[in-house]
């Protein structure tokens, strides 16, 4: 009688029974399966490795685009800076023989008073213009930072100070929430002069009085320093140009005080945010790196 099971050849040609070549069957299939296996596991790898590069492709392309963008405002605000220190020496040079015949025409007209009105009302005006000429010098400065200690509370005490008759005129109350003994490692000048900008601008939108908050914090990279009033805020359209060359919103103004100060915090490889308060008001954080001391040693 026939097995009904499948019958193979054995080596030396004889029938064999099927449950004899069982095991080489199952180790074959056994070695198939782990070849499977293995294959779909070097497939989902090299999936999962594509799509992290692709990923840092689009990292990379935003920061390419970044920087592109960057380089461009970069080239912009060197020509915009050339521009305006030329104009700024013609004008000065134009101003410098008006002061000085203003001068002895005040002179002349001592006993004149209403006279004396008119001059003292041109004299006014030069000097708004002689102020448009030093803030477009000050845009137009290019220069390193001379960094050198400073003591961040008794910086921001001076400046405060320069402009106490202003403050006190309008009713601004200052407080400083600033450790004595913080230190700071930056260009004193410039520095004063974005600090000034800052409080002169908290000035403009606070004509009825207001507060005046200065505060600094060591950050993750160096020092924060911020200056918040309490004023209406900034607008969104107005807070992503606010630091634009010749942008303002005011009637009278060049536009170039916040842009002095955006260039100041590049000199000393940091950068300026503008942000509203939650409490109401607004507040400008300046951000100076510890990496500048780092570079300078």
């Amino acid at each position: 009688m026939r097995s009904s099971g499948q019958v193979y050849e054995t080596e030396h040609g004889t029938p064999a029974p099927a449950h004899e070549t069982s095991p080489r069957m199952h180790l074959q299939r056994l070695e198939l399966e782990q070849v499977l296996d293995a294959w779909n596991v070097a497939t989902d790898r090299l999936q999962k490795t594509h799509e992290t590069l692709r990923e840092e492709v689009r990292r990379l392309t935003r920061e390419l685009e970044a920087k592109n963008r960057e380089l461009a405002r970069t080239n912009r605000l060197a020509d915009l800076g050339r521009m305006a220190s030329h104009v700024a020496h013609e004008v000065r040079n134009g101003l410098a023989p008006v002061t000085l015949y203003l001068s002895l025409l005040k002179r002349r007209l001592s006993g004149d008073s209403s006279s004396l009105r008119i001059v003292e009302n041109i004299e006014a005006g030069v000097s708004s213009v002689g102020g448009t000429v030093s803030d477009l010098l000050n845009f137009a400065q290019d220069r390193d930072p001379v960094c050198r200690d400073l003591d961040v509370r008794s910086l921001v005490a001076d400046v405060c100070q320069s402009l106490a008759p202003q403050l006190d005129a309008q009713g601004i109350e200052t407080c400083l929430e600033i450790p004595p003994d913080m230190q700071l490692w930056a260009d004193a000048a410039m520095l004063r002069r974005a600090l000034l900008n800052l409080v002169l601008n908290a000035l403009d939108v606070m004509p009825r009085g207001g507060a005046l908050t200065f505060t600094a914090c060591h950050g993750p990279a160096g020092i924060e320093l911020e200056v918040a009033d309490s004023g209406p805020g900034i607008d969104a359209p107005v807070r992503n140009r606010i630091f634009e060359p010749f942008f303002t919103t005011k009637s009278e103004g060049t536009g170039l005080g916040l842009a002095i100060v955006y260039r100041i915090a590049e000199a000393h490889h940091g950068d300026i945010q503008a942000v509203n308060c939650p409490e109401g008001g607004a507040a400008f954080i300046l951000r100076i790196p510890d990496r500048v001391r780092e570079a300078a040693a």
